[in-house]
């Protein structure tokens, strides 16, 4: 469930009414999603989403995603715009929380992507590097390298209540990451989170990116390593699929150049990716108390990432 925080449909009305957009016609709540609450709205001129954001969202950064959004889609990516009330402003108040409309965009994510679809995947991350390398905007990335390492200390105490082998594995992975991090990595505006369901595709045309609620200043191919975790492996992370690999790579290579040092740096991004979502879902497993509205994810299925990465070199 992605429709945490209800609103009554007057007041539904009412909040489309302070936008040029036209009068509500329906209004819907949406499935997807962890994070926020969504409704897919239906007006007398077209169709948008409306989100209110909750408490895992700081408020504090969220001009930043804004601004961020309007300046892809500014330059013709398939981005979603944020769409600016009356008075000119994207950010709003809506049941005690802040509120947004954006564009909706067609297309459907999927959870078994081919590697045509890996392809136009990559290739739509090198154009958004490539579209957003004059972004002013700057946001540190609180799960970077020093976010990781206080992260595992967290989690390490109580990891052996996942998996008898998960705290050795994660202390380990933190000695490899400390002696091997590359600090002289070219810095860009990167996505951190573009998973398959934050793309939206036709067939295997990508129509959509979506959900930059994690987007910071980062390495820019630890980009890349994010997706190469998220597209090419089973969901549970027990198969590894080198034809999406390499059509991911051909991809983003078709759009962006990868320098030498980021290319030999890869595998270590890669370790480290698998370890930041290993310890987040480890966190939340661990943290989520029962009947809590976000939904625990298995951490296990990125130690098996990082397992992998780990024999591949």
């Amino acid at each position: 469930m992605a429709v945490y925080t209800h609103v009554p449909a007057e007041d539904l009305s009412a909040f489309v009414a302070r936008y040029d957009i036209g009068a509500l016609v329906a209004a819907k709540g949406i499935a997807e999603g962890v994070e926020n609450s969504n409704y897919l709205i239906d007006t007398t001129r077209g169709r948008y989403i409306l989100t209110l954001y909750e408490k895992r969202v700081d408020t504090a950064d969220l001009p930043y995603f804004l601004a961020l959004m309007r300046h892809a889609a500014d330059r013709g990516l398939p981005v979603p715009k944020p769409i600016e009330d009356k008075a000119g402003e994207p950010l709003q108040e809506l049941a005690g929380r802040p509120a947004c409309v954006i564009e909706f965009l067609t297309g459907i994510s999927v959870t078994e992507p081919t590697p045509a679809l890996c392809h136009a995947a990559g290739e739509a991350l090198g154009r958004l590097h490539a579209a957003t390398a004059d972004f002013s905007g700057v946001r540190a990335n609180t799960l970077g390298h020093e976010g990781r390492l206080e992260l595992a200390a967290k989690c390490l105490p109580r990891a052996g209540e996942i998996d008898p082998g998960l705290a050795a594995l994660i202390e380990s992975e933190v000695v490899f990451q400390k002696a091997h991090w590359p600090a002289d990595l070219p810095q860009a505006t990167i996505h951190a989170d573009l998973f398959p369901d934050n793309v939206l595709a036709l067939g295997d045309t990508v129509t959509g990116i979506i959900d930059f609620y994690f987007a910071c200043t980062d390495a820019r191919a630890y980009d890349l390593a994010v997706m190469h975790g998220a597209w090419c492996f089973s969901n549970d992370g027990a198969v590894f699929y080198p034809e999406r690999a390499e059509a991911l790579e051909a991809g983003y290579r078709a759009a962006h150049p990868i320098t030498e040092g980021e290319a030999a740096a890869m595998s270590v991004l890669r370790r480290a990716s698998a370890l930041r979502f290993l310890l987040t879902r480890a966190w939340d497993w661990l943290n989520t108390p029962a009947g809590a509205l976000v939904t625990r994810k298995d951490p296990m299925a990125f130690a098996r990432r990082l397992f992998h990465y780990r024999e591949a070199g």
